[in-house]
């Protein structure tokens, strides 16, 4: 259902970074609009007290109204044109100032906290900012549009966005993205390109059936992703090699890994520095992966548990932490694993995907009570509200240290410190 245009006083930024207004007593969300502009937009969508709206123009800017520097971002058509053409949905704010989108990430933090976990006075700290706000991200996933050219899902639809360029991409990647020529392939699902240190490139083809014809006269390895996580080497590697505070990772095709490499050293700073290891501690570390944050522990430790669902990962792990006989992998969700574990810990770090911890896994550490827990977060909301059990259950927020890991995006990397009250 659309509407006639309206002229909207965009007020704040909704968690995912949209532009709200207040219009006939209901609230507004206009996306890629800012608090302070005032725009002309059109109603697209209604539900009880809500609205969507598209962005028309921007009749007056905000102070912190930069320029996207990406040709697939979305831009405002010029008034009296037709619809604004699709655009790519991968980033969010790249029309707002750096500065003023890590105030934005912290405020939402902030705001999680009050509003999901109940805390009156969230001890967020200033969002430490990635060193290059583009050009970051060591792997990128394509989808095939109809004509089996590669692109992006568009912003609010499931449509794709054919692509030339991704600033957000490391450059390597792009450069081999745009030596990849494609034939409709029906069988692949989607289309990952990985790099690695030294200027190594995987490109990672998905698929549920066979794998797709391939005729490679490019200096980079290409492997077969199967649903279950499962790899296959189709020419050289089906891994990357990366590297953090001068260790290296191996990362299989199918493995999770921070896509911003450069941000994975303070990461792993800020979480060691939460979790303050003096030696000889017994350290849990949950949703472990590859190994990325044991492999920093160990030598700070007198013993380190890794529990780990995904088998690759498991592996990943097993080659990253072999030179370390005090470290030990679970290869089983934490939810098994945590209720049936026999161990006294000392510390325990969790770094749980995007919906949070399993219930049962956060009642297995309530139950523990180690002294320390530290939280790794990639969501805001999902950590609020585990926090506001954690809390209810004998802990203490201590602090929360945002990182911006996903610069032009709404995204945002947390490190949280709990003591046992």
């Amino acid at each position: 259902m659309t509407g006639p245009a309206r002229r909207l006083e965009i007020t704040s930024l909704s968690h995912a970074g949209e532009g709200v207004a207040r219009d006939a007593g209901r609230v507004v969300f206009v996306p890629f609009a800012l608090p302070g502009e005032t725009v002309r937009a059109e109603i697209v969508e209604e539900k009880k007290g809500l609205a969507r709206a598209r962005l028309l123009e921007v009749l007056a800017p905000a102070p912190d109204r930069v320029t996207p520097r990406c040709p697939h971002y979305f831009s405002p058509p010029l008034p009296g044109s037709p619809a604004a053409r699709l655009a790519c949905g991968g980033c969010q704010l790249q029309h707002l100032a750096y500065p003023a989108q890590l105030a934005f990430k912290r405020q939402q933090v902030a705001d999680q906290l009050a509003r999901v976990g109940g805390f009156a006075a969230p001890p967020v700290r200033a969002v430490l900012a990635a060193p290059d706000p583009f050009g970051y991200r060591n792997q990128v996933q394509f989808a095939l549009a109809p004509d089996g050219r590669l692109g992006f899902h568009a912003a609010g639809s499931s449509a794709i966005v054919p692509v030339r360029e991704c600033p957000i991409a490391a450059p390597g990647l792009m450069d081999l993205f745009g030596q990849i020529r494609l034939e409709s392939v029906p069988e692949l699902d989607r289309l990952t390109l990985r790099a690695g240190a030294e200027g190594e490139r995987l490109i990672v083809f998905e698929s549920a059936s066979d794998a797709p014809d391939l005729e490679l006269d490019l200096p980079v390895s290409a492997a077969l992703l199967r649903p279950d996580g499962a790899s296959l080497a189709l020419a050289g590697r089906d891994d990357v090699v990366e590297v953090v505070k001068g260790r290296p990772f191996r990362i299989s095709a199918g493995s999770f890994f921070q896509v911003n490499t450069a941000m994975a050293g303070p990461l792993v700073d800020e979480a060691l520095a939460a979790l303050a290891l003096s030696g000889g501690e017994t350290v849990l570390d949950v949703y472990c992966g590859v190994g990325l944050f044991s492999a920093f522990m160990a030598p700070a430790a007198g013993r380190v548990i890794g529990i780990e669902a995904f088998e690759p990962a498991v592996d990943d792990a097993a080659v990253n932490l072999d030179e370390f006989d005090n470290v030990e992998i679970y290869a089983a969700p934490a939810e098994v694993v945590l209720p049936a574990l026999d161990v006294r810990a000392d510390a325990v770090l969790v770094d749980p995907p995007r919906a949070g911890l399993a219930t049962a896994a956060l009642d297995a550490l309530l139950a523990r009570r180690a002294p320390r827990l530290v939280y790794v977060a990639c969501d805001p909301a999902t950590f609020a509200r585990d926090a506001r059990r954690l809390s209810a259950g004998g802990y203490r927020l201590e602090y929360v240290q945002p990182l911006d890991l996903f610069p032009q995006t709404y995204h945002v990397e947390c490190v949280a410190r709990f003591t046992a009250a």
